[in-house]
């Protein structure tokens, strides 16, 4: 079993910038494909990034790439996003997950419980 806890969401205004963290816990952190996904309001989850077990390979949905960064820490067994140029419609609960190379396809072992981003216009 591994726990995903997301912490460091908030609420920022248009153009701002913030920093999400996903901290894990039980089997091998490293192992892993670590990935960040959103759900807004009324719609479906979305990808928004993923990242190898290593860190060598990093993996954006083009409505975010250039504006958010995907990192990890395998020492702290946690994986960062770091959002700025936040927009309005960036407004979502973000979830960590864990998993194979599926994630990328949204398929996850586990999940955290997510983290509200509300970013104001």
């Amino acid at each position: 079993q591994v726990q995903l806890v997301e912490s460091g969401g908030g609420l920022v205004q248009a153009g701002g910038s913030l920093g999400l963290s996903c901290a894990t816990s039980g089997r091998t952190f490293s192992a892993y494909t670590m990935g960040w996904f959103r759900q807004a309001p009324g719609k479906e989850r979305e990808f928004v990034a993923a990242i190898s077990w290593r860190g060598a390979n990093t993996y954006y949905s083009d409505s975010v790439k250039a504006r958010f960064t995907i990192s990890r820490g395998n020492a702290k067994n946690t994986v960062y996003l770091r959002m700025t140029s936040l927009k309005p419609e960036d407004t979502a609960v973000y979830y960590c997950a864990a998993g194979g190379a599926e994630v990328l396809a949204g398929t996850a072992d586990y999940w955290g419980q997510g983290t509200q981003v509300t970013v104001s216009s």
